[in-house]
């Protein structure tokens, strides 16, 4: 054999002898490596119970209405208007949240301008939009820095509700985005976009451990189809808990999914069901220009009536349209926290 023959045997058997170590050390690493465990289901009281450890969180209402100075949002404004100048601070946010000892944070990924704060596959109409100026995922922002100062993360998602309609409304606040449009789809079609979006948020985003529904109640379905609807949530994502707040304000607080909400209102001091207490650190749910902090005392008091009261207290804060927290609340949130002596442990600080 000449020599150029008998290096490229040497160099093929070298190949081989690799190619044979690499596979029994492949076939170590399966034998050894440990087998990934499926997350065990907990059974629903169990998740309440959970839930309400949790004592105190963030309501962060910030989407399109910030930017026109409304609440509820008419018509479908222009993903242009979405525009906070900047890389909006979920950081500060995070922040402001542990500096009060809140557990736990909740913010409006879809509010009633039908306009997603995620780049979703069902609509053009969110962040990522061409005309958008921002084109980040807030939504991902916003878990990123929670999870990273230890607190927990719930999402935000209104609903259609037929009352929307009634009287001189009809029609006015579209909710949904334009791919979903009332004018043109039933009941039924919006239900099966609406729990299509909620179930990708469930996916794309698995540090999500809460789903807060506004004004969904038998009006929307009846209670048994959004319970199955809710179960087959958790065989995807096993441990989610829900919400629901109703359209009737008479009967806010009512159970209908995991837990009970209250707006700015007290559950009776006989409340057994476990519940979410809601109210505003500003004036209003969404920033307003001359927004301003309310007192932490008076926040202290509503807290601890709502935990007497078998509730989690959720404070709202209204992020300006530059997508900062007023100086204001700021301050409140850190003068709750010194008031404030929770048992469990605050996530860690920036």
């Amino acid at each position: 054999m000449d020599k150029s023959r008998l290096l490229v045997a040497v160099g093929l058997l070298a190949m081989m002898a690799m190619g044979v170590a690499d596979a029994s050390a492949a076939e170590r690493d399966n034998a050894t490596s440990k087998p990934k465990l499926p997350v065990v289901a907990k059974p629903v009281r169990q998740l309440q119970a959970d839930f309400r450890k949790l004592k105190f969180g963030m309501f962060i209402h910030y989407n399109m209405a910030t930017y026109k100075g409304a609440q509820w949002v008419a018509g479908y404004h222009s993903p242009a208007d979405f525009n906070p100048g900047g890389k909006i601070d979920t950081d500060a946010w995070a922040d402001a949240a542990v500096s009060a000892g809140m557990t736990y944070g909740v913010l409006t990924a879809k509010h009633v301008a039908g306009f997603c704060l995620w780049d979703s596959t069902y609509t053009t109409y969110d962040v990522m939009h061409p005309d958008c100026p921002y084109k980040k995922d807030v939504v991902a922002q916003f878990i990123t820095s929670f999870k990273s100062r230890g607190l927990k993360v719930g999402l935000y998602y209104c609903w259609r509700h037929p009352g929307f309609d009634k009287g001189k409304n009809k029609g006015k606040f579209k909710v949904l985005p334009p791919e979903c449009d009332p004018a043109r789809h039933t009941l039924e079609q919006q239900n099966e976009f609406q729990k299509k979006q909620i179930a990708e948020l469930i996916e794309k985003y698995p540090d999500v451990f809460y789903i807060w529904n506004d004004a969904l109640d038998p009006g929307i379905m009846p209670a048994e189809k959004a319970h199955e609807f809710i179960e087959g949530i958790r065989r995807r994502r096993p441990n989610i808990i829900a919400s629901s707040n109703w359209w009737d304000w008479g009967k806010k607080g009512k159970p209908f999914l995991d837990i009970g909400v209250k707006e700015c209102r007290h559950f009776p001091e006989t409340n057994k069901a476990p519940g979410e207490t809601c109210w505003k650190l500003e004036q209003k749910w969404f920033w307003n220009k001359g927004s301003r902090a309310g007192s932490a005392k008076g926040v202290m008091s509503h807290m601890a009536k709502a935990h007497n009261r078998n509730s989690n207290f959720l404070l709202n804060v209204g992020p300006a349209g530059s997508g900062r927290i007023v100086e204001s609340s700021i301050k409140a949130l850190a003068e709750i926290g010194k008031l404030w002596k929770p048992k469990a442990t605050r996530g860690p600080s920036r």
